[in-house]
């Protein structure tokens, strides 16, 4: 099934892929988030807030949407969660639609367009501790940071309309990247 057919979605959720020159807005856009997710959370027992995705590293060619993550002990109120994100403008994409059984997945709209994504996950999940090493690891390392940036804007290209399939071809190079540590 090609989900971004379908003509019942909103028109943020058919964007095509495009990659933008590094901003550093994007970091204090980052931090500013951070900060409102840990208020409008805390009372659902949100543990830990993170700026990720390329959005969080310098010098990175990305797509403008800030990527964040939150950590929480159970999704037992994930409703409420979303009736209280949805007030400042988070939609919640609930799992059967995302595809993604190990997160709860929002995105904040602005003018048709995202904005934010955040990626709500249990304290145990692996995907933690490996978004962060990467986005640490780039940090770190201008080649890999370049590398990836140029993999990125080829990807763009080739899949512009399908957001999917950009996303799964950047996986080689990120399993790449974290498995070098263990060598």
């Amino acid at each position: 099934m090609i989900r971004h057919l379908n003509s019942n979605w909103p028109v943020w959720a058919t964007e095509s892929v495009e990659i933008k020159t590094p901003d550093p807005v994007w970091l204090e856009k980052g931090r500013y988030e951070v900060n409102r997710l840990r208020e409008h959370l805390s009372p659902y027992g949100v543990s830990e807030v993170e700026h990720i995705g390329s959005t969080s590293i310098p010098n990175l060619p990305a797509k403008p949407i800030i990527d964040l993550m939150a950590k929480i002990s159970s999704y037992d109120e994930i409703e409420k969660i979303a009736a209280s994100l949805k007030a400042v403008n988070w939609n919640y994409v609930p799992p059967e639609l995302d595809g993604q059984e190990w997160r709860r997945f929002f995105v904040k709209v602005k003018n048709d367009k995202r904005e934010c994504h955040l990626h709500l996950m249990l304290e145990n999940e692996e995907r933690w501790e490996k978004q962060l090493l990467f986005r640490n690891l780039l940090r770190e390392n201008p080649d890999w940071t370049w590398q990836y940036g140029e993999l990125k804007k080829k990807l763009a290209e080739d899949y512009k309309e399908d957001r999917e399939a950009y996303t799964e071809a950047k996986t080689d190079f990120i399993k790449s990247v974290l498995e070098s540590i263990d060598n």
